[in-house]
C-alpha cells in the first residue's frame, strides 16, 4: 500500500488518467482527503479518524463518495431552508386577514429576505391571466419616473418563475378543498421554488464530484458551502449553476454538443455560463481541438437563439426589459466603484443622472475592464509553460467580470463555489473565502434596515465587501501562481492533466506564444502532503 503522502496516481500518465471515470478507479488511484488535508482530516477524528494504510476502500455497499456528498448537500440545502424560514410564516392581522409576517422588518433582522417572495407579487406573478414578458405595469405611477415595467430577468429564469407561480396557486386551489395542506399562496410559491433550487444544486454538487475523478471528495466542499446555506434561495441562480457544470461535465464526457445547449440553457436562465466557451475555445485552439470547441459554440448559440427568439418575435418590449434595467441601473451597493465613491467621497463617474438615464460612462468603464482582464486571462492561457486547466481559466474569467461588474447581488457568489472546487482545490482557503462571502450577509441585511432602525451604517457592509473581494483577488492570484507552476496544482500532483478537460485532456500543447510546437504534457511526479 502507498504511504499517505503519495499513491500511485502520482506516476500516471495524463493519457491514462483521462480514460478514468470516478465509479473505475481503483483504491490506489483515489486522493483520500484524511491523508492530505488537515481539515478533513481533524473532522474525521469523532468518526473513528483517517483512513487507515490498509482499509478497503470503495468496497461499500451503498455509502459511495457521491452518495455522502448528495447527502451533505441535502442537509445544508435543508439548514439553508430553514435559514429562510422565518419569512415565509403568516399570521391573521386585527381585521381577520391573513398576512405574510414582515412585521418589524424581520427580512432584515432576522437575516431571511429573498427576492423570491417580493418578485411573487413585483412581477404581477400573483395575478390571473397574467403572461411573462406581454404583461406590463406602471412603477412609479403618477411621479416624473412614472415608466412601464415588464419581467426583469432572462427568459428562462422568468418562465421558471411563471410556472412555479402557476404550480402554487394550483396547489392553493386543490387544497381549499381539503386534500392538501396549504399556506399563503407566495408562501407555497416559495417552497415550490425552493424545491427546484434545491434539486439545481444537487446537481451541481454531483456535476463537480464527476468531474473531479479522483479528486470526488472535493466536491464535499460544494455540498458544505456557507454559501449555500445563505444564499442557495435568495434568488434563482442555482438554476444557472447547474446548467454551467453540468455543461462542463458533458465537455469533461467529450460530448461537445450536450455541452454547447447546457451552457446555452445556463445563458438563458443568467448569462454568465456562456463566459465559460471563451476559456474553452482558446484551451481548444492551444490543443489543435478547436473543431470540438467550435461545436460546442454553435450549439451553445443556437440554444440561446432558440429559448430567446420566440420571446424576442412576440414580445419584444419585455424582452428587452432585462437589458434595459442592466444599462440603466447605477453602481450597486456592493460594487468597488460604490465602495471608492462611499470612503472617497468621489461623485463617481455619472453624477446628477436624471431618472431613467443611463450611467454610460460607467457602463463603459465596466466592461472596458473586463474586456482588458479579459485579455490578460487570455494571455495567461496562451503563454503559460503548461496549457492551464479549463477551470481555472473558467474561475478567472468568472471573477473579473463580478469583480469589474456594477453589480455584485450577494447570491452571485454561487457562481464561483463549483468552479473554486475544481481549481483550486485547497479546503481550508476555500471555506475560509466562502465563509468570508456569506459573512457578508449579516452587516448587509442591518445596513439595509437603516441607521434610525438600530441597523448599521454603511462602513461596516462596505468595509465587510471589501475584504470579500479581496479574498476572491487572493484565490485569482494562487491560481495564476499554479497556471505558471503546476507542480503546485493538487490535481495535476494526484496524476490527472485536466479533467474537466474533455477532448483537450492529455492532449499535447500545439500552439503557444512561441509557436506551433507539438510536445505531450510531462506528468507530474511532485506528491501532495498532509496538511495542504
Amino acid at each position: 500500500m502507498s504511504s499517505p503522502s503519495e499513491t500511485p496516481a502520482a506516476h500516471k500518465s495524463a493519457d491514462q488518467s483521462s480514460v478514468h471515470d470516478t465509479d473505475s478507479l481503483g483504491p490506489g488511484e483515489r486522493v483520500v482527503p484524511t491523508w492530505t488535508e488537515s481539515l478533513a482530516k481533524h473532522a474525521s477524528r469523532p468518526f473513528g479518524g483517517p483512513l487507515g494504510r490498509h482499509a478497503v476502500i470503495g468496497r461499500h455497499w451503498f455509502w459511495s463518495p457521491m452518495r455522502v456528498v448528495l447527502l451533505l448537500t441535502l442537509v445544508v440545502l435543508a439548514l439553508g431552508w430553514l435559514q429562510k424560514s422565518p419569512c415565509v410564516q403568516q399570521y391573521t392581522d386585527a381585521n381577520g386577514v391573513v398576512q405574510l409576517d414582515w412585521r418589524g422588518n424581520k427580512q432584515f433582522t432576522a437575516l431571511c429576505y429573498s427576492d423570491t417572495v417580493p418578485l411573487y407579487t413585483a412581477e404581477r406573478l400573483d395575478q390571473p391571466d397574467t403572461f411573462p414578458y406581454r404583461t406590463s405595469w406602471i412603477d412609479d405611477q403618477g411621479k416624473p419616473t412614472e415608466h412601464v415595467r415588464y419581467m426583469e430577468y432572462p427568459v428562462l429564469t422568468g418562465m421558471f418563475q411563471w410556472f412555479n407561480a402557476k404550480l402554487a396557486q394550483g396547489w392553493v386551489q386543490i387544497a381549499s378543498s381539503g386534500w392538501l395542506p396549504t399556506a399563503m399562496t407566495v408562501i407555497v410559491y416559495f417552497d415550490i421554488t425552493a424545491l427546484w433550487l434545491g434539486l439545481a444544486w444537487l446537481v451541481t454538487a454531483w456535476a463537480v464530484a464527476r468531474i473531479a475523478r479522483r479528486r470526488v471528495w472535493d466536491a464535499a466542499i460544494v455540498a458544505l458551502s456557507p454559501l449555500v446555506v445563505v444564499h442557495a434561495f435568495t434568488n434563482f441562480d442555482t438554476l444557472a449553476t447547474a446548467f454551467a457544470t453540468g455543461g462542463m461535465l458533458a465537455w469533461a464526457r467529450r460530448r461537445p454538443v450536450l455541452a454547447g445547449v447546457l451552457l446555452g440553457l445556463g445563458g438563458a436562465a443568467k448569462l454568465y455560463p456562456l463566459f465559460l466557451l471563451g476559456p474553452l475555445l482558446l484551451l481548444c485552439w492551444r490543443s489543435d481541438r478547436l473543431s470540438d470547441g467550435l461545436r460546442t459554440l454553435l450549439a451553445a448559440v443556437g440554444t440561446w437563439i432558440a429559448v430567446n427568439l420566440p420571446i424576442a418575435l412576440v414580445y419584444q418590449p419585455g424582452w428587452r426589459e432585462f437589458f434595459r434595467l442592466n444599462t440603466e441601473r447605477n453602481a450597486d451597493p456592493d460594487s468597488l466603484y460604490n465602495v471608492v465613491s462611499h470612503f472617497t467621497g468621489w461623485p463617481g463617474f455619472d453624477p446628477g443622472l436624471a431618472p431613467g438615464q443611463a450611467p454610460e460612462v460607467l457602463n463603459t468603464v465596466s466592461a472596458v475592464l473586463f474586456a482588458v482582464l479579459c485579455l490578460v486571462i487570455g494571455w495567461v492561457a496562451v503563454s503559460a509553460p503548461t496549457r492551464p486547466r479549463f477551470a481555472q481559466l473558467a474561475f478567472l474569467l468568472v471573477a473579473a467580470f463580478l469583480l469589474t461588474n456594477k453589480v455584485w447581488s450577494p447570491q452571485y457568489s454561487l457562481w464561483l463555489v463549483p468552479l473554486a472546487v475544481l481549481a483550486l482545490p485547497r479546503w481550508k482557503l476555500l471555506l475560509a473565502w466562502m465563509t468570508i462571502d456569506a459573512l457578508v450577509w449579516v452587516p448587509r441585511m442591518f445596513y439595509y434596515l437603516g441607521v434610525d432602525d438600530k441597523g448599521l451604517p454603511a462602513d461596516w457592509f462596505l468595509g465587510t465587501v471589501v475584504v470579500r473581494d479581496l479574498a476572491v483577488i487572493g484565490l485569482c492570484a494562487l491560481i495564476v501562481r499554479e497556471i505558471y507552476r503546476p507542480d503546485l496544482d493538487l490535481v495535476r500532483r494526484a496524476g490527472d492533466d485536466d479533467p474537466a478537460g474533455g477532448s483537450f485532456d492529455g492532449a499535447p500543447d500545439v500552439r503557444t506564444l512561441r509557436g506551433s510546437t507539438p510536445r505531450h504534457r510531462a506528468p507530474v511526479t511532485a506528491t501532495a502532503t498532509a496538511g495542504e
